[in-house]
Order: structure tokens, then sequence, then C-alpha cells
């Protein structure tokens, strides 16, 4: 899944639609390969964005779940804590290349 879209399930407050928009609009880039459309390619991209964030807010809307809300704090922290570990081993690994490079 993209890095940039959250889950929208089951959070305390809910999520809103412009959420919805944002996760399509992610959604919709993944899929064309391109974050900014094409003059040609606007129209389609602006559809395909719209469409799926009517979606996006049915499916939330309509999923029922016995756990309880998450706390929008609690998975941001979540977020973060992952993103940090990933930057972390990227930086080990350019730290080992080079001192691999520097070696005769």
């Amino acid at each position: 899944m993209c890095r940039n879209i959250v889950p929208l399930n089951n959070l305390d407050p809910a999520a809103t639609d412009e959420e919805c928009r944002d996760a399509a609009l992610q959604f919709v880039r993944k899929i064309a390969g391109t974050t900014k459309p094409s003059r040609v390619n606007e129209e389609a991209f602006a559809n395909a964005v719209a469409d799926i964030a009517v979606a996006t807010r049915a499916l939330v809307d309509a999923l029922v779940t016995s756990a309880p809300p998450k706390r929008r704090e609690d998975e941001a922290a979540k977020r973060q804590a992952r993103s940090a570990d990933r930057y972390e081993a990227i930086r080990r690994y350019q730290d080992e290349k080079r001192a691999a490079r520097a070696m005769p």
C-alpha cells in the first residue's frame, strides 16, 4: 500500500470527506504513475479522484467493527515511529556502503 494513504476506518473522530478525497488522490497518483497529469489527462484524473472519493466515503461509512475507535494521535505516533525506523535503517545501510567503499 502507498505509505501516504492512511487507514480511515474506525477513527475517533470519524474520517472527513477531505481525508477520503486525499486518499483517493494518492490512490489515483499511484495508479497513474504521476503526481500531476498532463493537460490532456486532467479531466480523466479529476474524474477518477472524484469517483474514488465517493466510493471511499461509502466504504468507510458502511464498515462495521466491534473494536474500539482508534485515536488519531495514537495512530499518527505509530506512523511517525515506523517512518523513523525506516529512515534509520536507510541511514545505517548508507553508512555501511560508505565504509565499504572507503576500505582499500
